[in-house]
């Protein structure tokens, strides 16, 4: 068995940390579905601002809203307007193909990333 990403949000923004909130990050209910990251789903969220990686568990946020809320001891880690990768995985004996978005500095769906995006980062070994 082999964990691999499932799901991907790429390049959102953080719009709140909540420290007094009882953990997860809440997250635009229509980002979660264009992801597939379903609610309570764990997921680990990389902060290309700090460099912090931390795991907690997707909560829907108001759909339309672009809200991505760091909530609980992680809000310590990523604060407001920091960009973050969120993503999901699942243990497969199979290749898995995931769903991974775009959005924009205002967290809306830009477009799904496929396989082309990393072409240029394949490394060939002889």
């Amino acid at each position: 068995m082999r964990q691999l990403m499932r799901s991907k949000i790429h390049k959102a923004t953080v719009t709140e940390a909540d420290v007094n909130y009882v953990g997860s990050v809440t997250i635009d209910a229509d980002l979660m579905e264009l992801a597939d990251i379903w609610e309570w789903e764990k997921v680990l969220i990389v902060s290309n601002t700090s460099g912090a990686r931390l795991e907690t568990y997707a909560i829907p946020g108001e759909r339309g809203s672009g809200d991505v809320c760091i909530n609980g001891a992680a809000a310590h880690l990523v604060k407001p307007g920091d960009e973050v990768i969120i993503m999901s995985f699942e243990m497969s004996e199979t290749p898995v193909e995931p769903t991974a978005i775009l959005v924009d500095g205002d967290n809306k769906f830009v477009r799904y990333l496929g396989p082309e995006v990393y072409k240029d980062k394949v490394i060939s070994v002889s």
